[in-house]
Parts: structure tokens; C-alpha cells; sequence
């Protein structure tokens, strides 16, 4: 019966005996020494909830150490945010930043504004502050936004392909005379393809012209070759492939009508003129060698040398002052040429009746 009695007592659950047995372990445990080869690190035990016996030394300890993780996590000791305390720490990061450095600059931006980041423009406190280029996702553009009012943006190497097109179909036509006109040489070429455009220029370094010819294609061009040695006038005309194309003419400029078409005929384009003549001595020039002059205007005072429209009253006189190209008046030789345009009555001019 005694070994029944103390079996019940261990499997009994009541209160009574727990505490009393857990006492007795308390007490067994505190006195007991430690031994060297125990583990000393706390072991977990999810079924056993850790608690510590609370006094005012213990409170204090537990209250300074959430006093300071407060302060670490930027909040005061009331439990307010510190906002001094974070600030200064940012500060602190960001002096040691260089906000020069390549990487705190977009490639399309350091591009754009290369200039604006070295002269120090656009800087904030030591700090860059390009304008935001990105869209709401900070993702930035690859592609460079037109902002043109619909005008469509040529590009390079396709002008510079069509601009050899055109090279290709003009040729250059040196020694012509002086009486041939634009019509005349345009016919000779008349069998080698389309003409485009024919353009008669003054040539300052002889008393012949020169000239450039556009066809409608290259086949054109290059039976245009084949007419070098034709005679047209007095003298035998060379043929060449040209190096450039023909510049493009205001088109307000030319004739506009049958009379005004008829007015360039009679009109000659001069050059090279000294600034000392006067438009009294440039009249008096062409009216001794060529005939009666009906219009004169002389201009272009920004440059070395003057340029000037004559406009003659007969047809005739403008032929003959052609031959007068090369010859010296003032210190410069005169260059004439025949005009494209014809003297306006609205432009400045001077009348000699």
C-alpha cells in the first residue's frame, strides 16, 4: 500500500503536489553550481514562454535599452520622430557624394547639357538638379521627342545620298562665250536627255563663262561627255563631270511675266566693281562702249567690291557689254554677266532718260 501511495501521488496532477515538486526543483537548480561544460546559451522552447523577474534595476535596464533603439530609429525619447537627428545623418552621407560623378548623370542628359554641368549652372547647394526627364516609373527615354510643329526631319545620310543623285546628273561646261546665252547651250544638250537646269555664271579669271547642266538622269549626263570639243560661238565648249550641284534660285527673283522676261534680255549683271565708282561713272562707262542706258542700280556696300543691274534700252547694247568683262574700271577688272532678273521699278533704282 505505500508503494500505491506514492505511485498516485507522482501521477496525481493536483496543484498542490506540482508546486511543491517545482519548488523543490527551484531551489535545487539555484544552488546547484554551474559546470564548465554546460552549455551557457539560452535554448528555445516555443511550448515554454521566457519571463523575467521584475525589479527596479531590471526596469531601468529594459527602459534605457528601448531609449536607445528609439534613438537609433530617428524617434526622441517621448516617442516623437527626431527629425534633426536624421537630417544631420543624411547630411552626412550626402557631403561625401560627387555629384559630378558620371553615374549620378543620365548619358542623354550629360550629352544635352554638358555645358550647363561644367560652367555650374543649374546647381542647388553644391547639388545637381537637371530637369526630370523621366516618365512616373523613373524610366527614361531612349528615343529624343520631336517637338516640331509637324516639319519632318530630314535625315543626314539621306540628304547627302540625294545631293550625290544630283551631283551625278550635272555636269560642268567651261569656255563659253560670251554671246551664248542659258537657251543656246541648253539646246546643244538637247539630244543627250532632259535638261533640268541650266545655270551661266561669270568666271573671274576669264573673259569666257562657265556653266553647270542637270539632266533628268545620270544616262543623260554621260552622253553629255561626249559633246566636249562641240563649237558654240568661238570657241570649243569642254564637258566635265561636275564636282557640286546647282544651287537653287529664289524663285521671287525671276521673271514673272512675258515683259519682265523681255526686261532680262536687256539686262546685265556686273561684279567686281570698285567701291570708288559712283553710279554717275558706271553709266557713263557702259553708255561710251555699249549704248543708252535705261536702268542702273548699283548696291551691296558690306564688301570689298559692289555688284550692279544694267538695264539697257536695247537688246543689242546688252550683248556688247558683255565683251566688256575683264576690263579695268577704277583698280578692279568688271565681271558682266547676263541677269537672271530683271531691275523691278519697286527696288531702288536710278532712271537716265
Amino acid at each position: 500500500m505505500a508503494v500505491a501511495e506514492n505511485a498516485g501521488v507522482k501521477v496525481d496532477s493536483s496543484g498542490q503536489n506540482l508546486d511543491n515538486n517545482n519548488t523543490a526543483a527551484s531551489a535545487t537548480e539555484t544552488t546547484k553550481p554551474p559546470c564548465p561544460d554546460d552549455d551557457q546559451s539560452p535554448k528555445s522552447d516555443s511550448s515554454t514562454p521566457l519571463t523575467i523577474d521584475s525589479t527596479p534595476e531590471t526596469d531601468d535596464r529594459i527602459n534605457e535599452t528601448a531609449q536607445k533603439v528609439q534613438t537609433l530609429n530617428g524617434f526622441s525619447g517621448n516617442g516623437e520622430r527626431d527629425n534633426n537627428g536624421e537630417i544631420k545623418d543624411l547630411a552626412d552621407a550626402f557631403s561625401k557624394l560627387n555629384p559630378m560623378a558620371q553615374e549620378f548623370v543620365p548619358p542623354s542628359l550629360a550629352r544635352s547639357q554638358s555645358g550647363v554641368l561644367r560652367n555650374g549652372l543649374g546647381f542647388t547647394n553644391n547639388f545637381a538638379a537637371p530637369p526630370k526627364l523621366a516618365d512616373g516609373n523613373d524610366h527614361f527615354p531612349r528615343r529624343r521627342r520631336s517637338f516640331g510643329q509637324g516639319k519632318r526631319r530630314m535625315n543626314k545620310r539621306t540628304s547627302l545620298a540625294q545631293k550625290d543623285d544630283v551631283i551625278r546628273r550635272t555636269v560642268y561646261v567651261s569656255d563659253i562665250d560670251q554671246q551664248v546665252t542659258e537657251e543656246n547651250l541648253a539646246g546643244v544638250f538637247i539630244n543627250c536627255g532632259q535638261v533640268v537646269d541650266c545655270r551661266v555664271c561669270g568666271d573671274p579669271n576669264s573673259v569666257l563663262r562657265f556653266a553647270f547642266i542637270e539632266f533628268t538622269n545620270e544616262e543623260g549626263a554621260r552622253a553629255a561627255l561626249s559633246m566636249s570639243g562641240t563649237v558654240l560661238g568661238f570657241y570649243p565648249l569642254k564637258v566635265l563631270p561636275s564636282k557640286t550641284a546647282i544651287a537653287p534660285v529664289n524663285p521671287t527673283f525671276l521673271p514673272r511675266s512675258e515683259d519682265e522676261r523681255e526686261m532680262c534680255v536687256r539686262t546685265v549683271y556686273c561684279t567686281n566693281i570698285d567701291k570708288r565708282i559712283t553710279q554717275i561713272d558706271l553709266k557713263g562707262f557702259f553708255e561710251m562702249l555699249c549704248g543708252e542706258v535705261h536702268r542702273l542700280r548699283l548696291g551691296d556696300y558690306h564688301h570689298q567690291t559692289r555688284i550692279a543691274f544694267v538695264e539697257f534700252a536695247m537688246a543689242e547694247s546688252a550683248i556688247a557689254a558683255l565683251h566688256c568683262s575683264g576690263i579695268v574700271l577704277g583698280a578692279l577688272p568688271i565681271r558682266v554677266s547676263p541677269s537672271k532678273t530683271p531691275v523691278r521699278p519697286h527696288f531702288p533704282r536710278a532712271e537716265f532718260k
